[in-house]
């Protein structure tokens, strides 16, 4: 009995294939750990893929073989298994995959496996034995790994989505931290602080409701793996009941903490001791409910110009300092199905603007370079209808979203004061903090609602 039972827990965590995917189908690296599939897998999968009705959920089965993936930098991971197998554990354990190969990599991009294909087969049979995953952290697998990685050349790296120009000229370019962790020489720590905001706006520009999640992640390469002291500002207040009596900039609702993080003097000194492991990881995690100052504001003005036509102007404000700026910025609305025409007319400043109309999707994409802070944008959209329905099909239009980055901004206020290594008989390593603020779901409303006889703006 013992032994059946043990062999089904066996089962349960069993992997039979493990296969990484170009984004055109190419197989860079696979590996059989159990010889019971039938060939052609990587096939049937990137087949499925592909054709499937907008994006594949990361588990699926077919024809009784189950496939779990996840996709990074355009790349599929993949693996197959035959057997009941939780969904959540084989994702995480091929998240860890990556960032094991991304530590002793600094990138991973497809270039990089393809010209270490004898290292990757290396970590992959550290991480996993005949199917079961066994070390997934990196300073587990580094001392059976005698292969080092082939560095591209520096200029080859895989840039950062973060423009170096928009940082502060004492700011280091985040190309620096796409180094490989296992075999680095120099004495270095980087911080990043990133909150991505989820907003939603009535059609009058007030929040309806606001949160953002953010994380501290950390890539060292000290020697030695010393302990580290973290604080952050003062005015950190765990729990918004405790926040009633206390004036606070920083109301964190919710937080959690790596694994090699030490927070019991976090509530009182907002101060965190940490024994980094190799390589990139997540010290905390936080989220924070309610209204704080967002970086934009959309107002939306919806006319009716006859029974044919309607016209859209959608105004974007930055509320943030001038002397940041917003980069990759994508506002995107429907407009109505019986849509015949569309004619777009960019405000002031057009320069580094575009937008666009695609007729078979009915959506309108406006697309912004650079957006300096304190800046105010519109966009006219002037829509021609195939019937004359102005009135009902204004209720159509929107709602209207927006994707941007901002590079070294964090609306939460929250900062890292200070970082240093706790033993006082070693020198004190290169520190290099940013901070990055983007859109995770930002929206704003172009319609009243009615609910219950009540009216929702």
């Amino acid at each position: 009995g013992i032994n059946a039972e043990y062999m089904g827990l066996l089962k349960r965590k069993m992997i039979s294939q493990f296969f990484v995917l170009s984004s055109r189908g190419d197989t860079i690296l696979t590996r059989d750990f159990r010889k019971e599939m039938t060939k052609g897998t990587n096939e049937m999968f990137f087949r499925k893929v592909k054709f499937w009705k907008g994006d594949a959920p990361p588990i699926f089965n077919v024809e009784g073989i189950n496939f779990v993936y996840i996709k990074r930098n355009g790349m599929y991971f993949v693996t197959t298994t035959m057997y009941n197998v939780p969904p959540a554990y084989i994702i995480e354990c091929l998240d860890k995959i990556t960032k094991i190969i991304k530590d002793f990599c600094g990138v991973l991009t497809e270039e990089i496996l393809r010209k270490n294909f004898v290292l990757m087969y290396e970590i992959i049979d550290e991480t996993m034995d005949y199917g079961h995953p066994q070390l997934t952290a990196t300073e587990l697998v580094k001392p059976f790994v005698v292969n080092e990685a082939i560095i591209l050349p520096f200029q080859k790296l895989a840039q950062s989505t973060f423009t170096p120009s928009f940082f502060q000229a004492s700011t280091k370019p985040s190309i620096s931290s796409c180094a490989p962790v296992i075999g680095a020489k120099k004495d270095e720590i980087y911080v990043d602080v990133f909150e991505k905001l989820t907003v939603l706006f009535n059609c009058n520009g007030y929040i309806v409701n606001s949160a953002i999640d953010g994380c501290i992640q950390m890539k060292s390469y000290l020697k030695g793996n010393p302990e580290l002291k973290l604080v952050l500002n003062d005015d950190i207040v765990l729990g918004r009941q405790n926040a009633k009596s206390a004036i606070t900039s920083v109301v964190i609702d919710d937080c959690n903490f790596h694994e090699c993080v030490n927070a019991k003097d976090f509530e009182t000194m907002k101060t965190l001791k940490i024994a980094p492991p190799d390589g990139e990881f997540v010290v905390m995690n936080y989220r924070i409910n309610g209204e704080f100052q967002p970086p934009f504001r959309i107002y939306p003005f919806i006319d009716e110009l006859s029974n044919y036509k309607l016209q859209l102007i959608v105004k974007l404000k930055a509320c943030f300092a001038e002397d940041h700026y917003a980069g990759q910025i994508l506002v995107k609305f429907a407009v109505p199905k019986q849509t015949g025409s569309v004619n777009l007319e960019l405000g002031k400043l057009p320069t580094g603007q575009e937008a666009q109309y695609n007729s078979s999707t009915k959506m309108v994409e406006w697309t912004i370079k650079k957006m300096q802070g304190g800046n105010e944008l519109s966009l006219i959209t002037k829509i021609s209808l195939d019937t004359p329905n102005a009135t009902v099909c204004r209720k159509e239009i929107g709602p209207i979203s927006i994707q941007f980055e901002i590079p070294m901004l964090n609306v939460s206020n929250l900062t890292v004061k200070t970082l240093r290594v706790t033993e006082k008989d070693k020198p004190t390593p290169h520190r290099w903090v940013r901070y990055v603020t983007q859109a995770s779901s930002y929206v704003c409303r172009t319609q009243l609602f009615t609910f219950h006889n009540h009216i929702v703006r």
